[in-house]
């Protein structure tokens, strides 16, 4: 491991936004296999930020943090947790809003498969998945599965909303059919959102194909901040000539989530083309 990363763990220890749990606070070993245990801090994130109580939006494999960050910046009202594994990415997100006291935003280091250690229910209004992998040969693995969903029921509210923006055509594709299967409203949908960036307002809706009650369940900013706020691998894949997707819809369903019979995997694995990966600085 380089000095560089080490430098940053050790930093890392230092920043009062950043929980990083170790496996022994949420692990329980049963025989060959593991149960979790609630942490901590589980019901009780307002009092990481200072006891204030206000809409909860969660970032699932945030790396480092840019996204969560501009987030939180444009709405102070709401308080901002952006989860990924990778410590020496976090430190990046971490150690901005440290220096810059930004009273809103934290950060759990953690697997997203240990998620319901940390959060409550009812606790989050609001999830982001920010061009997450889309796990082309392993349903179970892509965060908008049935699976992922019924462990983000246990703790957004009713109503709540799932945010999805990626380059995959395939994982758009997919989570669509996943919200149709189970009967979930869709709030917004476009399979090119910077297509319809220079719409006029009436054009703008239709083309994110945006639901009456879109602003009033995000947020006034939402709209804008689609297109504002962006990522390391949004711009690297935007400047390769990828379109960007865009996905929002509430997870209120009762009973079991079903995957969906007739999404054609192979042909939407057959459209995904080849990505260069530039080096994520961290």
């Amino acid at each position: 491991m380089g000095h560089g990363k080490l430098k940053k763990f050790k930093e890392n220890e230092g920043f009062s936004c950043l929980l990083q749990p170790s496996l022994d606070d949420i692990v329980v070993k049963e025989g060959n296999g593991f149960s979790l245990r609630d942490h901590s801090v589980k019901g009780h994130w307002s009092d990481r930020f200072g006891g204030i109580h206000a809409p909860l939006v969660v970032e699932f494999g945030c790396g480092r943090g840019e996204y969560t960050i501009d987030l939180a910046l444009r709405d102070p009202s709401r308080n901002y947790i952006g989860v990924d594994i990778k410590g020496a990415r976090l430190w990046k997100g971490a150690k901005y809003a440290t220096e810059n006291n930004l009273p809103n935003v934290a950060f759990l280091r953690t697997r997203i498969e240990f998620i319901e250690a940390f959060f409550a229910k009812d606790e989050v209004s609001e999830i982001w998945l920010t061009f997450s992998d889309p796990q082309l040969k392993s349903e179970n693995n892509r965060l908008t599965s049935p699976r992922f969903l019924e462990r983000y029921r246990k703790f957004l509210k009713p109503g709540g909303v799932v945010h999805l923006k990626t380059d995959s055509r395939f994982l758009y594709e997919y989570s669509l059919a996943v919200c149709k299967a189970n009967g979930l409203q869709i709030l917004a949908s476009t399979t090119d959102l910077y297509g319809a960036q220079n719409s006029d307002s009436a054009s703008l809706a239709a083309n994110l194909n945006l639901s009456d009650d879109y602003a009033s369940v995000c947020g006034d900013s939402a709209v804008s901040a689609l297109f504002e706020v962006q990522t390391f691998y949004e711009k690297m894949f935007m400047s390769q000539g990828y379109k960007i997707t865009y996905l929002a819809f509430r997870l209120d369903k009762e009973g079991e989530f079903v995957a969906p019979t007739d999404f054609d995997a192979d042909y939407w694995r057959s459209v995904e083309g080849p990505r260069v990966f530039i080096r994520n600085p961290e």
